[in-house]
């Protein structure tokens, strides 16, 4: 076993760490989400297309300049770009950027990038490799294909027509008319699907008819459905779909495009890079008030508990028409409550419920805001058992579907708050669950989480990170002996690679997945299997920390439509977590809640 020193003087580290991460008022973290070669191609094609169509047609040329330079000092050695500075090069990011330079008059400066770029797409298949890579899913591939017809790089005829007629429909319906993009993608499918009929209109008459009376009254669903600070889903890609399709139809100065371009302005880095999403307030805040809580953190202590309750979405979303309830996965208004960031929250309130400053005044506020949030996921629970991101009953596309990590994230919540989920009569949804998840479990013992992946994966899945977090699930509801969590074990204890970690390429082991692993390994199964595992990952983890390693952010997060991300806090995060519960475990001989004993 470790060095209990070593072990005290880790987790001390690694927790002074995580709180001087603070915002300046202390109420929550933030964190810093990477830079993104897509977003910043995107963004860059959108701003281009509004200056050449609304005067003054220079004035976001050094906006435009910068993020060039970004993206030509980004390119991998093999021609291609990735989605971050870590990722290997894919067929869209590559595409992309690809446009982007060409929209923005500088292919001819860049030409050996631009051709090294095109050999690498022609390598992956170009088009059909692209429309391969995604599926009968349209959400992105049709997004890219339309920033390259408007580069003037692909044919017009490429692009898949969009039903953006459909998006006049009331919202409860969308699940039912089979659309060809997921729930979150509505504004892409009006916007582009506007540009793409305006472009190469059908040959019917009466459907050139029905899209022309529905351009109107999409293009109100648009503004309808757009934040106070003009990011559809706080993402750059999503808002540059919009913002480039529209301004290419003549719509550069209407209301919705000029609030798109606001928020790209805004959401610009200095380097002249944009991230996938603002930030990730809500998320990251949570787990580090979980993550401290293992820790016998006094997390009342902190304070910032108006700020949570107030993340806490109160009102019909326009977006997704979700019920009021939820949480999204940061405070800014592009935000959408869905079901891992709702969870979060709900086991977030748990742990300052119970803790020793809490006042009782306080713990009333908390309970009514972990009532109202019980009582959304029950409603968002799909009739297989399982839960979705965002919406109920939109199973036929990837993200939309039912995850294993969104269902134990719910069933956990459930646990931490069950004299409320009694009162709600939510017994047999939690068994659906367990059932939905027993289901999901592959023949190898592994569970695949729906949001997180690994780059090395041939899949690009993240078994480690679903299995940990469903076998929490297990642990919290007290069926650790149940054969699908004895089976998870098993597996999660042999993934270990032979350096002692977890993750990575299976020969360089990165310090989210090892973390994820020792936390669930230390937590389900202390005492017997798995024991030999956790203490050589925790050896590993120690040492990552004492080489001050414990900050090297890997890409392993999933964003929409497979875009990939690392966060700088996911390394603290989830080591704090690890090395606190290594540390009860330890010392009480039996495993601890995350939530409580």
């Amino acid at each position: 076993m470790i060095d209990p020193a070593r072990l005290d003087a880790a987790e001390a580290r690694v927790r002074d760490d995580l709180l001087a991460e603070r915002t300046p008022t202390g109420h929550c973290w933030i964190g810093q989400l990477s830079s993104s070669a897509l977003s910043t191609a995107t963004a860059i094609s959108a701003l281009v297309l509004v200056q050449r169509h609304a005067p003054p047609h220079d004035r976001f040329d050094g906006l435009i300049a910068d993020g060039v330079r970004w993206l030509t000092a980004h390119q991998n050695a093999d021609g291609g770009w990735g989605d971050t500075d870590r990722s290997y090069s894919n067929i869209s990011t590559t595409m992309l950027v690809r446009a982007a330079l060409h929209l923005a008059g500088r292919a001819d400066e860049f030409s050996a990038e631009m051709a090294a770029g095109q050999r690498y797409i022609d390598s992956q298949g170009g088009v059909n490799g692209l429309r391969a890579r995604y599926g009968r899913d349209r959400t992105f591939a049709v997004p890219i294909l339309t920033n390259g017809a408007l580069a003037g790089l692909v044919p017009w005829s490429e692009v898949s027509p969009l039903p953006f007629e459909l998006a006049c429909l009331p919202q409860r319906f969308y699940r039912f008319v089979r659309l060809p993009v997921v729930s979150y993608a509505i504004p892409a499918l009006v916007a582009i699907g506007q540009a793409r009929f305006l472009h190469r209109p059908p040959v019917w008459p009466w459907m050139r008819w029905l899209r022309r009376a529905a351009i109107a009254p999409s293009l109100n669903v648009l503004r309808t459905m757009q934040p106070d600070s003009g990011g559809y889903l706080e993402a750059a890609p999503l808002t540059s779909f919009v913002v480039m399709s529209l301004a290419a139809t003549g719509r550069a100065e209407h209301a919705v495009t000029q609030q798109g371009v606001k928020f790209l302005l805004d959401s610009v880095r200095p380097d002249g890079s944009w991230p996938i999403d603002t930030n990730l307030a809500t998320w990251a805040t949570t787990l580090a008030i979980n993550a401290l809580a293992v820790g016998d953190q006094d997390v009342a202590a902190l304070g910032g508990l108006d700020w949570l309750l107030a993340c806490q979405h109160r009102q019909i979303h326009a977006f997704t028409g979700a019920a009021p309830g939820g949480w999204g996965w940061s405070d800014l208004s592009g935000a959408v409550p869905d079901a891992d960031d709702t969870p979060g929250a709900l086991l977030a309130l748990a742990a300052w419920r119970d803790a020793a400053s809490c006042s009782a005044a306080d713990r009333t506020r908390i309970h009514e805001a972990a009532a109202t949030g019980i009582r959304w996921l029950l409603g968002l629970q799909n009739r297989d058992g399982g839960w979705p991101t965002f919406c109920r009953g939109w199973g036929k596309l990837p993200f939309d579907r039912s995850g294993a990590d969104l269902t134990a994230h719910a069933l956990r919540a459930f646990r931490a708050w069950e004299q409320l989920a009694t009162s709600m009569r939510a017994e047999r949804a939690i068994q659906a669950g367990f059932r939905y998840l027993a289901r999901q479990q592959r023949a190898d013992g592994s569970w695949v989480p729906l949001w997180f992946g690994n780059q090395d994966n041939p899949q690009e899945e993240n078994p480690v990170y679903g299995t940990a977090r469903v076998l929490l699930a297990y642990r919290d509801w007290q069926q650790r002996d149940a054969a699908p969590a004895q089976r998870g074990l098993a597996w999660l204890s042999q993934a270990q690679n032979a350096d002692g970690g977890w993750g990575g390429d299976g020969r360089s082991s990165s310090v989210e997945e090892t973390a994820l692993a020792v936390e669930t390994l230390s937590g389900v199964a202390p005492c017997g299997r798995g024991d030999q595992a956790a203490s050589d990952g925790l050896r590993w983890l120690v040492e990552a920390v004492e080489a001050n390693r414990h900050h090297d952010a890997s890409p392993i997060g999933f964003y929409f439509a497979k875009l990939w991300y690392y966060e700088k806090l996911y390394p603290l995060l989830f080591t704090l977590a690890a090395l606190s519960q290594a540390r009860r475990a330890a010392g009480n001989g039996s495993p601890v809640s995350a939530t409580g004993p």
